[in-house]
C-alpha cells in the first residue's frame, strides 16, 4: 500500500518537468499484477505525464515496449562473464541486458551456495516454461511445487523436487549450519508419509 500510494502521489504531481524515479512498482503483487502496474504506469508517465523518468522495474518484459513508447530508452548494466564467474564493471551503457543476473548478485551477496544452486535450478525452469514477456508458466509446472499440485495419492512425481534438490546440494563445500538449512528444505519438500494406526 505504501508504494502504491507514492505512486499515486507521482501520478498526480509529475508533469513535463519533473523527474521522477521509481524502482520496484507492482513488486508486491502477483506476478500479472505487478506487470500490468508497472506497465500502466510506464505509459503514463511516457504519454501523458511526459516527465523525465529513470524507471527501475520489470526491466526485461518492459524493455519490449520501445516499438510503442517511442521515447523509453532502455539502460542497462555492463556486465562482463570471465572464467565461469559474472564482474559487474560499474558502467551504465544504453540497451537491454540479454539476461538477468539476479542469482549472481545473491552469490556476490553470501546467499549459500546450496539456496544459490537451487534459484539457478528453478530460473532455468522458468526460462524454459516461459511465456510472453518472460513471464513463467503456471506455478504447478515448477518442480518446487510439483508434488503440492498433484492430485491423489503420493506417486512417483512427488518425489522429484526432493530428487531434483537433493541433487544440488554438494556436500564436501557445506557448512554445519548449510547442511541442516538443506535437510529442513528436503523434509519440507517430501511428500507427507501415512500416519500408521495405532
Amino acid at each position: 500500500m505504501v508504494e502504491m500510494i507514492e505512486t499515486a502521489a507521482i501520478m498526480h504531481q509529475a508533469g513535463p518537468r519533473s523527474l521522477v524515479v521509481v524502482d520496484e512498482i507492482g513488486r508486491g503483487t502477483s506476478t500479472l499484477d505487478g506487470l500490468a502496474i508497472a506497465w500502466a504506469v510506464l505509459e503514463a508517465l511516457h504519454s501523458a505525464l511526459r516527465c523525465r523518468t529513470i524507471f527501475a522495474t520489470h526491466f526485461h518484459e518492459l524493455a519490449a515496449l520501445t516499438d510503442r513508447l517511442p521515447r523509453l530508452r532502455p539502460h542497462t548494466m555492463r556486465v562482463k562473464e570471465w572464467k565461469g564467474n559474472v564482474v559487474f564493471l560499474h558502467e551504465v551503457a544504453e540497451g537491454a541486458a540479454r539476461r538477468s543476473w539476479g542469482v549472481h548478485v545473491a552469490e556476490l551477496a553470501g546467499i549459500p551456495t546450496s539456496v544459490v544452486r537451487r534459484a539457478a535450478t528453478l530460473m532455468a525452469a522458468m526460462e524454459k516454461h516461459s511465456g510472453a514477456f518472460g513471464t513463467a508458466s503456471p506455478i504447478s509446472s515448477l518442480p518446487l511445487f510439483a508434488a503440492s499440485t498433484a492430485e491423489g495419492p503420493a506417486n512417483s512425481t512427488d518425489t522429484e523436487p526432493v530428487l531434483e534438490a537433493l541433487k544440488q546440494l554438494d556436500p564436501d563445500t557445506m557448512s554445519p549450519r548449510e547442511a541442516l538449512d538443506a535437510l529442513y528444505r528436503l523434509k519440507a519438500l517430501a511428500p507427507p508419509c501415512e500416519q500408521q494406526p495405532a
